[in-house]
């Protein structure tokens, strides 16, 4: 029987870090990092996990004395396939706030507390106006922050040298900002002093983050052959992909405090985080939305394998490089990069990314990610980039149905059935389908792509060689095409 992991002396770090969430992100991600760093940089930060929702059914991290592993799995910068564990340490105590909340407050009267990192899912940073300063504990995740802050702006009566380091990891633009708002919402909200807020601006660093890493987490079914392999049992095992990257908006100290030169992570200090969410929304999630449509309407099940296919995999190369990469607003050398490390990624033979599961809600997703680069590559040269108005046409198509279960709202579901319906009837032209829709100010936020020059007519061409010839007969003959010129 294999053994329970467990401690062999009770923790001993400091507890120099509050984190909101035990997930599987945070414990792969920030945890991962933090321990590295006491590793190797002598970081000596111990973690304190704090639940922000109370999930009593779920164990504990004490149940394992705050241990477990990590596995990193995927494609080096050589090429090479990697697979790395590592016992993570950090992680001293996790507190439930629903039974706990008395130890909730108290870890704000830690001197030795620097950071506080969160991960509450992309709802977490919302306020309301019910929460009450009395509530043990408020239901708000930013309600418990002000709490826990106020508790330490009194204990240490505003001690400037107390102020604290917050990183949110929320999925959400300005994350940082959010949660100050938030913060100062709920102190405004129970009429805290005017000093706290005070406190709050000059001596609390809230930085806006970007977060990367794909986290598979708990190896379901591997984990009997993991376990032997480790010889012991782990309960609390993730699974990780081998690329991270932890963007920090905030001022040199913090990677200063962090110890973070020289500790090998691919951490970046920046004074605005944009230009690394647009090129992460640029080429990572607009490479896969830009993909996935004519991936499916080639037949194709994975991401991984549309990478390795001959027509697909030709076409989000140059999509990447002749039409996304161009217009996106760091140095070259710097996108070409994350573009490389973005291909091993999506060639990670230790993930098997469905592309069914990356279409849902393709139209949201292709206006946040796609479009941008379309408008501004029209903009910025007088052309119409091919591929990405071949996704738009590819997407339009594959909203035909009968392809996959088609996953979107009910609206845009109920629409594409009744347009192509009028088309095959012949109510409706091709043109009035693709019209109607690029004018729908709904899923365009007020804008109407008709005004693209010649976009519409593109459009419609690309719809009508794909539904005549197939869309590998569209993608081998684009394979070498310039965009046309407008």
């Amino acid at each position: 029987m294999l053994r329970t992991l467990r401690r062999e002396k009770a923790a001993s770090r400091p507890v120099k870090i509050i984190q909101f969430g035990e997930g599987n992100f945070l414990r792969a991600f920030v945890d991962w990092q933090i321990d590295i760093l006491n590793e190797r940089k002598g970081l000596d930060a111990g973690v304190v996990v704090v639940r922000p929702k109370t999930r009593s059914e779920m164990p504990l991290l004490d149940t394992q004395d705050g241990l477990y592993t990590t596995l990193l799995r995927g494609i080096d910068e050589a090429g090479e396939p990697v697979r790395q564990f590592r016992k993570i340490t950090c992680v001293q105590h996790e507190i439930d706030l629903e039974f706990a909340f008395d130890e909730f407050l108290a870890l704000a009267h830690n001197p030795d507390v620097r950071f506080i990192f969160s991960n509450t899912t992309e709802a977490g940073i919302a306020v309301n106006d019910a929460d009450r300063f009395d509530d043990r504990p408020p239901a708000t995740f930013p309600g418990k922050m002000t709490r826990l802050l106020y508790e330490r702006f009194k204990h240490f009566a505003g001690a400037p040298e107390k102020g604290v380091f917050l990183l949110p990891c929320e999925l959400i633009d300005h994350n940082g900002k959010a949660l100050k708002a938030a913060v100062r919402h709920f102190a405004e909200l129970w009429a805290l002093d005017k000093s706290f807020l005070d406190w709050l601006d000059a001596h609390c660093t809230f930085c806006t983050t970007l977060v990367d890493r794909i986290v598979p987490g708990y190896p379901r079914d591997e984990i009997a052959a993991i376990e032997t392999e480790l010889g012991y049992h782990d309960q609390f095992l993730v699974t990780a992909e081998y690329f991270h990257l932890f963007v920090i908006e905030g001022p040199a100290f913090v990677g200063e405090e962090l110890k973070l030169a020289d500790s090998g992570l691919n951490v970046r200090i920046v004074d605005d985080a944009t230009p690394y969410k647009k090129r992460k929304v640029g080429i990572l999630n607009g490479g896969h939305t830009t993909m996935v449509p004519v991936a499916i309407l080639a037949g194709l099940k994975a991401v991984g394998e549309a990478v390795d296919d001959p027509d697909v995999g030709n076409f989000l190369l140059r999509a990447l490089n002749d039409e996304i990469i161009p217009v996106l607003p760091l140095p070259r050398d710097q996108l070409n990069a994350f573009a490389a490390d973005v291909l091993r990624r999506f060639r990670n033979p230790f993930i098997y990314h469905r592309l069914e599961s990356i279409a849902l809600n393709s139209w949201s997703k292709y206006e946040a990610r796609v479009l941008p680069q379309l408008i501004a590559y029209t903009d910025k040269f007088g052309t119409l980039p091919a591929r990405l108005v071949t996704a738009l046409a590819a997407t339009m198509v594959l909203y035909r149905g009968g392809k996959i279960t088609l996953q979107d709202d009910e609206a845009t579901l109920t629409w594409f059935a009744d347009a192509w319906k009028r088309v095959d009837t012949g109510e409706w032209q091709l043109a009035d389908l693709v019209k109607t829709w690029l004018a729908n100010g709904d899923v365009w936020k007020g804008r109407d792509l008709n005004t693209i020059p010649h976009l519409t007519n593109a459009v419609m061409a690309s719809i009508a060689r794909i539904q005549a010839n197939g869309i590998r007969s569209e993608l081998q003959a684009i394979a070498g095409k310039a965009p046309a010129a407008v």
